[in-house]
């Protein structure tokens, strides 16, 4: 019995060795494991955050005041990074501010990035800055740098409406909780009234200063560039400084607001010179071509919806149906002219205007309007009159000459001088016998009589001028007397 007992107590005892040795031997493997596979996450002041990809390190500078320019820019960055395998890309943020659509755009590229995006805010991240720096993986703050101050504002720097500021509020509220910040903090910079204990009183609008940001854990503290290359891991790549590209200079520099009115204007003038003279000149295309710079501009910006473009399309056919189907100026050409200026101003507004937006439109739109009008006049009275433009094809006559290179039929010079007889009466215009040949002929007088004996004078492709001839008195013609040598 006490053998029995003790040779189970000893089996228990060896099982029980097994398994604290595999336990051991595994515990061993899990670490060597651990230890041979390098750490690539990098945790910041919002969470653990995305591995960086095994290439370059691109730098993005958001420096001045945020327009609808910027957006396409950083879309585009963000795309070429995802396509090139970055490592990350770091958005060198300077800014005080700007559109409020445009800021949201950027939001959602950085959102929907497949590389790792962080804000380094050098000096300043206020209002549409701070909702940027917010949607990033990490903020990462100079010392003496400020963040916040995101209340929407009008023209004149006071509070926009109600509407307004709830969704600017509630688009930081929830950026910072996707981040896993506090959202009071990021309501609190919207909106005075929030009340963020420690943090912020009710009645302030929140500004967090680099201290401030770090102690509540909304950034962490770099002193340059370099060691916010170091706490990110990516200090042996390479930096690339992204920069726009030609195309995205050319579309800022056609929604200028000094550029616009003179798109439009050419635009206008184009069309209205084109129905003014006959067939298809080089004035249409350009008009053509001038508004479809002015809206395709406005559309990759953002500020241009479909909706402006249809309306201005109903507009322009609503006008040539006035123009060609229905004479005179009635229903249709009012209400199409109201929707060509309806879609044009629209179409500079964008997703949020303010009232600067609205100032703006409506200066671009008088300008336009302006411009039109002026040079429609110098253009419909002065200008026809120039030859020049007639051969170089911007103006198209309403009747064609010689002088200008035109001829309905093959000239014949060698029938000046030939004479012949009228076999009708010319009145001034009729028929004449030359030799076997009939020929329609016109007379310089206005009358000659059939069967008078008559000269060509002139010969201009179809039409052929003939003179009355006088023989002396006695003299008479046959019909085989009708053709004389010149």
């Amino acid at each position: 019995m006490a053998q029995a007992t003790g040779a189970r107590v000893q089996r228990a005892l060896s099982g029980a060795l097994l398994l604290a040795g595999g336990g051991l031997l595994l515990a061993g493997v899990l670490a060597e494991g651990r230890a041979s596979t390098p750490e690539t996450r990098v945790t910041t002041g919002f969470q653990e955050a995305r591995a960086p990809g095994p290439g370059d390190v691109v730098r993005v500078p958001v420096q001045g005041v945020i327009e609808l320019g910027l957006a396409p820019f950083i879309e585009r960055v963000l795309r070429e990074a995802a396509a090139e395998d970055a490592a990350l890309v770091v958005l060198d943020i300077d800014t005080p501010g700007g559109r409020v659509d445009a800021a949201e755009r950027i939001t959602d590229a950085i959102s929907d990035s497949e590389v790792p995006v962080y804000a380094y805010v050098n000096r300043r991240a206020l209002s549409a800055g701070a909702l940027i720096s917010i949607a990033t993986d990490g903020i990462f703050m100079r010392p003496g740098s400020v963040m916040g101050a995101a209340t929407p504002v009008d023209g004149t720097g006071e509070k926009a409406p109600e509407k307004i500021v709830s969704a600017m509020r509630s688009s930081m509220r929830a950026l910072a909780e996707s981040r896993g910040l506090d959202p009071a903090v990021a309501e609190a910079m919207v909106d005075e009234d929030v009340e963020v204990p420690e943090v912020s009183p009710a009645g302030r609008l929140l500004t967090l200063t680099t201290e401030d940001a770090v102690r509540i854990g909304y950034a962490e503290q770099v002193s340059d560039w370099n060691e916010l290359l170091e706490r990110l891991g990516v200090a042996d790549r390479e930096v690339r400084e992204a920069s726009i590209n030609w195309a995205e200079r050319l579309v800022r520099f056609l929604t200028h607001p000094v550029v616009s009115p003179f798109l439009l204007s050419l635009g206008f003038l184009g069309l209205i010179v084109e129905v003014k003279s006959p067939g298809v000149g080089l004035a249409g295309a350009a008009g053509v071509l001038s508004l479809s710079l002015f809206f395709g501009s406005h559309l990759i910006i953002g500020l241009a919806g479909m909706e402006g473009i249809l309306l201005f399309a109903l507009g322009i056919v609503l006008i040539l149906v006035e123009a060609f189907v229905l004479p005179g100026f009635g229903v249709f050409g009012i209400v199409g002219a109201l929707g060509v200026l309806a879609g044009v101003y629209m179409s500079m507004l964008g997703g949020l205007p303010t009232a600067p937006d609205f100032t703006r439109a409506g200066g671009v739109l008088s300008a336009s309007i302006a411009l039109v009008m002026v040079s429609s006049w110098a253009l419909l009275r002065r200008l026809p009159a120039n030859r020049r433009l007639f051969k170089l094809g911007i103006f198209l006559g309403e009747s064609t000459d010689r002088d200008t290179g035109y001829t309905s039929s093959h000239r014949r010079d060698e029938l000046v001088g030939l004479e012949g007889r009228a076999i009708t009466d010319l009145r001034p215009a009729g028929t004449g016998l030359f030799g076997e040949e009939r020929i329609d002929v016109v007379s310089e007088q206005d009358w000659i009589e059939s069967g008078s004996p008559i000269r060509i004078v002139a010969s201009e492709g179809y039409r052929h001028v003939v003179r009355l001839v006088e023989r002396p008195p006695g003299e008479t013609g046959s019909d085989e007397e009708n053709t004389f040598e010149p």
